[in-house]
């Protein structure tokens, strides 16, 4: 076990990683659970696949990696005294998105803002699942605006989050979870069954980090129209994490969001979230601003919390 004062140093260095280097280019590890877990889906999920047969596949993918990273950091731990908290905080970087969001919606920000609308349409379809080929900058802007406030839990909150409380192994645990429900978690004809399990642990794991970050859009943004967006319309959405959080995101940044989405050629009315004007290019990064930003105040109030508990403020 880590101290306090070491998980916060840990989680210092895993931050500062991912923000210097962004996404590894090759090899990516959640690239290749991905593939793995893609090949584990082809073979098992037939049509007589169960709830229990999905069970199955979510432990054969996610177990193995979780049991690697807690006996490489037990074994790291009694050879010698730093380089378990260096693992950790590696561990961290491998996790954690907070500078992929930026590194992949900001340039849809600066191609709407240069009028090359096809270009914002491709680099859109690379983040989002609904359709972009004929949308027009509203669309756009309001899709990159959701999906920076959704993965900034997803990819960033939840994942320091699950560092906290279990280090390294926390945060494989978390996000390999989070993976597989981006992969398997549809209510489809496919996934409705196989990918159940995956779907309700990563809501499970989502609980109460969805519910921080919503809290941490609140503070950073218009704090009433936030709460007042997250009470009245968070239970709308179909998801009851991502409902706290994007409608806590969208009232603190005073825009409109949801509506009308459009997938595989159909249109999908959902609920409206936040309340103000519609999205445009430039609040796609007040979104990744918000999310940098609660992620420069869970690290400060981390780092001071440490420090307090360590006795170091006394001195």
């Amino acid at each position: 076990m880590m101290t306090g004062l070491t998980t916060a140093l840990c989680l210092l260095f895993g931050v500062v990683l991912d923000m210097a280097f962004g996404e590894v280019r090759k090899w990516h590890p959640l690239v290749g659970f991905g593939h793995l877990a893609n090949r584990v889906e082809q073979g098992l999920n037939r049509a007589s696949a169960s709830r229990w047969t999905g069970a199955i596949a979510w432990l054969l993918v996610v177990l193995p990696f979780v049991l690697l990273a807690i006996l490489t950091l037990w074994f790291a731990h009694h050879y010698t005294t730093w380089l378990a908290p260096v693992l950790h905080g590696i561990l961290l970087y491998f996790c954690l998105g907070l500078r992929s969001l930026r590194d992949h919606n900001l340039p849809i920000q600066q191609a709407l803002l240069d009028g090359d609308l096809a270009t914002a349409q491709r680099l859109t379809s690379y983040i989002v699942s609904r359709d972009t080929d004929d949308a027009d900058e509203e669309y756009l802007a309001k899709a990159s605006v959701e999906s920076v406030l959704e993965n900034g839990c997803d990819a960033v909150f939840g994942t320091l989050f699950w560092f906290m409380l279990l280090g390294g192994a926390g945060a494989v645990l978390y996000r390999l979870a989070n993976t597989l429900d981006a992969m398997w978690g549809y209510r489809s004809s496919r996934f409705l069954r196989f990918g159940c399990v995956a779907a309700r642990i990563d809501d499970g794991l989502n609980w109460l980090p969805a519910r921080l970050t919503a809290l941490t859009y609140a503070v950073l943004g218009n704090t009433r129209l936030a709460l007042q967006c997250w009470q009245h319309q968070a239970p709308r959405w179909p998801s009851p994490n991502a409902g706290p959080v994007m409608a806590a995101g969208a009232g603190a940044l005073h825009l409109t969001l949801g509506g009308i989405a459009r997938y595989d050629g159909e249109n999908e009315n959902r609920p409206l979230l936040g309340k103000g004007k519609l999205a445009v290019a430039p609040d796609i990064q007040r979104a990744w601003q918000l999310v940098f930003g609660g992620t420069l105040l869970w690290l400060g109030i981390i780092v001071l919390a440490a420090l307090f508990l360590s006795g170091i403020l006394y001195a």
